[in-house]
């Protein structure tokens, strides 16, 4: 319909939806930042807790003063460990385990989820050299801008003709709380979003409209645009940013491409000869009124009957195409 001499298209009818932020309820999970540690704090742990345990195995005697008939060591004044040395040594050495298997390296464009026994304990965004609490689980989650070429998808246009529509798709994971836990997997669930969207974008315009210049789906602007807005409200809650979707390709499906080319043709075909007809009853009209104004000739209504037949003849003759 139109308002105004301007077109107003239902595509856009859900785009004050779409960018209104939904705020999360208490039941959905809500990134927030991890615990973690500088990974030289944990590093600078572990060697201070391996050389004590050495040097107190050294204290008590265990180690050897001489390797291979060697002297490496100096003389140590203790006379063999007891219980209390080795549960110390064993403290010692789980210390230092846990300060080297928490050792993880954070890669810009990727960020780590931690939880624990199923729930969430937080997100770490962190680059570089860090530590995570080894009991903790940790997945790691890309959230780099990503782009995705869709296969061929099947849908209908608004006069039911049955189409296939390929779409690049450029999207990156905003909330991860969202994206690991509002559904089983992000990934699928974006992809079978988007096959929803193409399927109801498309079905509101049809693919081409031969006999007026109304808009049709190969407004590709227009149709990337309210896909976008589509997706957008659709991936909001699960935490997928959606940057851009815009069709690439909408073809007619096979069955129907040969018909609906006849179609295109028939009515290029029509509109070149409607064209032609108004330029030669243009021409006639100034020949008419350029004899009858400047006063060569004068012309009754018969006289100017027969002479408006004779130049349209003379125009459409042999000598000119027909169209």
């Amino acid at each position: 319909m139109t308002e105004g001499g301007a077109m107003v298209l239902p595509v856009f009818a859900g785009s004050v939806a779409a960018t209104t932020e939904r705020a999360p309820t208490a039941t959905e999970p809500t990134e927030r930042q991890g615990p973690c540690l500088p990974g030289w704090l944990a590093v600078s742990t572990g060697a201070a807790a391996a050389g004590a345990a050495l040097w107190l195995l050294w204290w008590r005697g265990v180690l050897p003063d001489r390797v291979a008939g060697h002297h490496v060591l100096p003389g140590s004044p203790g006379y063999g460990a007891d219980y209390a040395t080795w549960g110390a040594v064993m403290l010692l050495a789980a210390l230092a385990a846990i300060a080297v298997g928490g050792l993880n390296r954070g890669r810009p464009g990727s960020v780590w989820v931690l939880t624990w026994c199923g729930g969430y304990r937080g997100t770490v965004r962190r680059t570089g050299l860090l530590w995570i609490n080894p009991l903790l689980t940790r997945r790691r989650v890309d959230v780099a801008l990503r782009h995705w070429r869709s296969r061929p998808i099947e849908a209908v246009d608004a006069d039911g003709t049955r189409l296939h529509a390929t779409v690049l798709l450029v999207w990156r994971v905003r909330d991860t709380a969202r994206a690991c836990f509002a559904v089983d997997n992000h990934v699928v669930y974006l992809r079978d979003q988007m096959e929803c969207a193409v399927t109801r974008v498309l079905s509101r315009l049809p693919t081409d409209d031969f006999r007026t210049r109304s808009r049709t789906l190969r407004d590709t602007d227009h149709v990337g645009e309210a896909l976008t807005l589509a997706l957008m409200e659709e991936m909001r809650p699960v935490g997928v940013e959606i940057v851009s979707a815009r069709p690439m390709r909408i073809d007619y499906a096979p069955e129907v491409a040969v018909v609906m080319r006849r179609r295109q043709l028939a009515a290029l075909d029509a509109r070149h000869r409607q064209a032609l007809v108004g330029d030669l009853v243009t021409t006639v009209a100034e020949t008419v009124s350029g004899l009858t104004d400047r006063g060569r000739i004068t012309l009754d209504d018969h006289a100017r009957t027969v002479l408006v037949k004779d130049l349209t003849a003379a125009l459409c003759g042999p000598g000119r195409p027909p169209g």
